[in-house]
């Protein structure tokens, strides 16, 4: 049991008003309900600084090893919330706040989501933050300050229209800007080779650079007086204003160094079917690297003098391939700048960096054309072609004469920077983070490098923070779980296995069923309120929220919905348990064919909640501006659980543990997480169909399917492919959804066509299962009982204990 410190209602209550008049100049009664939440957090933020300072001074006087996390994303969600909970505080605050007259669920939804990321891997980043604080171990996590984040989604006539997220609009109080640890990163130019002391020295000049000033986000531990720091990197030019240029008329000259350093964190992933936004991603990739590699050196450097043990104090964890350059600037800071010889300059970054594989999808390892690679970053260059030459000496050495190695292993090779290769070659350690991922990386993708350094590979399997996503996101069934079994599944998740002794129990079960039915009246209030469409919370509610990509399979799902629609209609008096099927997704701006299936789920749902004769039998709402807090409402209301992604193609998913731990059963394929999810429910409690990743890899290694097969005899099928091209949906332009018929018919590279049927199936097997209320609610309550392996904190003790080799500080 953690022990609480005191709350003072009181001393807060002074400092609520105090902070409404310093901040606002206005009294608690006039302030807004923006001001108010400033107020608020500036209240909480008060209580969390003296903690973060005593945390780093302990850091400092116990010498611990960090690891500093490094990632393109962190998908934090609202921070005031999650703080509150953390800091053991939330039931006094929101008593308070009535005591004033005020709703703290209205105060939190005042907090944009902090737009610092966009799917899976930036939320994972942010679980990991929160368990290693909450574990006490030292870290810092490592990114970018987006201005604007991906995109605020807005759904106008069906389509996917991207607004800029303005989520720094009225600033944002738990930052903290730390101008002392400014540095410059410097791009272009060239590099010019000088004697000094007899030795040659590289030197970058002619140059264009910016300066990287970090702001500071506490990251705090459940209960336990630890605040990490999230080290977020924003752009400033080194001189902002050229007066001279100014009074010459040379307007845009005046400010060019400026619109440099702010092109480079305005927006999350700028859309990079073009040069200019290829040139920007590498941009903010070095940008935020080298800025945090050379800080973490300076750090390392105001208590140690020895730069060799660098690695013996400092991890880096590489979160994809986005932040592999991180390997090559290390090398460059080593050999330039500290002066050592690259043997031992080598010897320390292998021993520093590890690497996180995200994906099994070749395409989605990132790929850099050596053109633009060694134009923006000369020295970096340089550094990455020495590191090919001697790994290409080492594959030779290995494997003598074997071409072919060297085709499939090099770093740079058909005019390419392949940045998997150098986090390979640079890393001593390489994880995937399922046990079927890492198996297929070690089997296929990554097959000749665990060939040659198997000892390098391990697996991670995924977990997600019950502090936020059962906690904070769903607080009737927290405290039922903590009347059931008490509150040690806060910081031990496997303590919810202590439910199984309920899941028969009939009172319990209607205990259950009865917090999962509040949760889907809050979603449907939400749903009225953002879609204005009326749904039934006693219907299923079928749940499909993630990034939108074809392989996770969102056109299967509306294709299932459309097949449903066309018998409902053959048969108006057909026996159906309603259904309520919720879409939740982002397109990333330039992939036509996920914005097209956007499109398509929404003319679908236009048609069906306004066909009065289906009886209200089936609905289909798409969430708009799926994020962290909607996201939160979803699982907590969902029954069924959409992982549907082609088997081998989903590296983990995290969804898929956020629904489980919720009580949403698994509709699934055998791939990712899915797998272990299955293994400690069992597969009585899932509803698994579909091919599974041996069966794919083979159809795709032989080549022998033909999805026009499916289509010629299947007349389900043969339906809802016609109604894609005939204006079924689209009666003002016919051809509309023409891209997506000609994929399904012409590659059904993703196999949803051949899925179809065991999918159908499936969804048959749920309204047979949703009937008998007593089974199903003890299958729903199984799922939260067999969550306790998805825990983020388990997954950061097997990373600290078995990779980083960290030790927990003691305050």
């Amino acid at each position: 049991m953690i022990k609480k410190d005191t709350f003072d209602k009181e001393k807060f209550k002074k400092e609520l008003e105090s902070n409404v008049r310093m901040l606002f100049r206005r009294k608690l009664e006039e302030a807004t309900p923006q001001q108010i939440y400033q107020a608020v957090a500036y209240s909480v933020k008060d209580d969390i600084i003296d903690n973060w300072i005593e945390t780093h001074k302990a850091y400092e006087k116990q010498d611990k090893k960090m690891v500093y996390y490094m990632s393109m994303e962190f998908l934090m969600g609202r921070a005031l919330g999650n703080n509150m909970i953390n800091l053991l505080c939330y039931d006094d605050v929101r008593e308070t706040l009535e005591e004033l007259g005020l709703d703290l669920n209205l105060i939190e939804d005042q907090e944009p989501d902090a737009a610092l990321g966009n799917g899976g891997l930036g939320r994972l980043a942010a679980c990991f933050l929160d368990s290693l604080a909450t574990l006490g171990y030292p870290a810092y996590g490592c990114g970018i300050r987006y201005r604007y984040g991906m995109f605020k989604q807005k759904i106008e006539n069906g389509y996917q229209v991207e607004v800029p997220d303005n989520w720094l609009k009225y600033g944002n109080p738990f930052e903290i800007k730390r101008d002392e640890y400014a540095v410059e990163v410097k791009f272009g130019g060239y590099v010019d080779v000088e004697m000094h002391n007899g030795r040659q020295k590289f030197v970058q000049k002619g140059y264009q650079s910016v300066r990287a000033v970090p702001y500071d986000m506490p990251i705090v531990g459940y209960g336990n007086h630890i605040v990490n720091t999230l080290r977020i990197w924003d752009a400033e030019a080194i001189n902002n204003f050229n007066l001279d240029s100014f009074d010459k008329g040379e307007y845009e000259k005046a400010v060019e160094q400026e619109n440099l350093a702010r092109t480079i964190c305005e927006v999350l992933y700028p859309n990079d079917n073009h040069m200019a936004g290829k040139e920007l991603r590498l941009k903010q990739q070095y940008f935020f690297i080298s800025a945090s590699v050379q800080r973490a050196i300076a750090k390392y450097k105001e208590t140690h003098d020895d730069i060799r043990k660098f690695h013996e104090k400092v991890t880096f964890q590489l979160n994809d391939t986005h932040p592999t350059v991180a390997v090559a600037e290390l090398m460059r800071i080593l050999v330039d700048e500290e002066g050592l010889e690259w043997d031992e300059a080598w010897e320390i970054t292998r021993k520093t960096c590890a690497y996180t594989n995200h994906t099994i999808m070749a395409e989605a390892l990132e790929k850099w054309p050596i053109e633009l690679f060694s134009r923006l970053l000369p020295r970096v260059y340089q550094i990455v072609e020495e590191i090919n030459r001697r790994f290409v000496i080492e594959i030779q050495n290995k494997y003598p004469g074997d071409q072919e190695k060297i085709r499939k292993m090099a770093i740079l090779y058909d005019g390419q920077v392949r940045m998997a290769h150098l986090a390979i070659a640079g890393s001593y350690s390489v994880n995937g983070v399922a046990r079927l991922h890492t198996d297929i990386l070690k089997k296929r993708e990554l097959k000749d490098f665990y060939e040659m350094m198997p000892e390098k590979f391990n697996n991670k399997t995924n977990g997600i923070t019950q502090r936020r996503f059962l906690l904070h996101g769903n607080p009737l069934l927290a405290s039922w779980v903590t009347d059931k079994i008490g509150d040690d599944w806060i910081t031990n998740l496997d303590h919810l296995k202590h439910l199984k002794v309920y899941v028969d129990d009939e009172k319990c079960q209607q205990e259950f069923m009865n917090i999962k039915y509040q949760n889907k009246v809050r979603l449907a209030k939400y749903i009225k309120e953002h879609n204005g469409i009326d749904v039934d919370p006693r219907s299923i509610f079928d749940c499909q929220v993630k990034r939108l990509h074809e392989y996770k399979r969102q056109l299967m799902n509306i294709l299932h919905v459309m097949y449903l629609y066309n018998e409902i209609k053959a048969h108006p008096d057909m026996d159906i348990v309603p259904r309520t099927f919720i879409f939740g997704a982002k397109a990333a701006a330039g992939y036509y064919t996920a914005k097209l299936t956007i499109k398509l789920i929404n003319a679908v749902a236009d048609k069906i909640n306004n066909d009065s004769s289906i009886n209200g039998k089936i609905k289909v709402v798409f969430i708009e501006d799926y994020r962290v807090s909607n996201a939160e409402l979803i699982f907590a209301a969902a029954d069924v659980s959409e992982q549907i992604s082609t088997a081998s193609k989903e590296a983990s998913g995290t969804g898929n543990m956020k629904f489980m731990l919720n009580g949403a059963l698994t509709l699934g394929t055998m791939d990712g997480a899915n797998v272990e999810i299955v293994e400690e429910v069992g597969k009585e409690n899932a509803f698994i169909f579909g091919l599974s990743a041996d069966q794919v890899m083979e159809y795709e290694k032989n080549g022998n399917y033909n999805p026009r097969d499916v289509y010629n005899n299947n007349q389900d099928v043969r339906q809802i492919l016609t109604q894609l091209v005939n204006g079924f949906y689209s009666p003002e332009n016919p051809e509309l959804f023409r891209a997506l018929y000609d994929a399904l018919l012409e590659k059904d590279t993703y196999f949803t066509l051949l899925d179809f049927d065991s999918y159908k199936e499936a969804h048959n097997r749920i309204d047979a299962a949703y009937r008998d209320e007593q089974h199903w609610a003890r299958t729903a309550m199984l799922q939260t009982a067999s969550a306790g392996k998805f825990s983020s904190d388990r997954t950061i003790e097997e990373y600290a204990k078995e990779m980083w080799h960290l030790e927990k500080v003691t305050l």
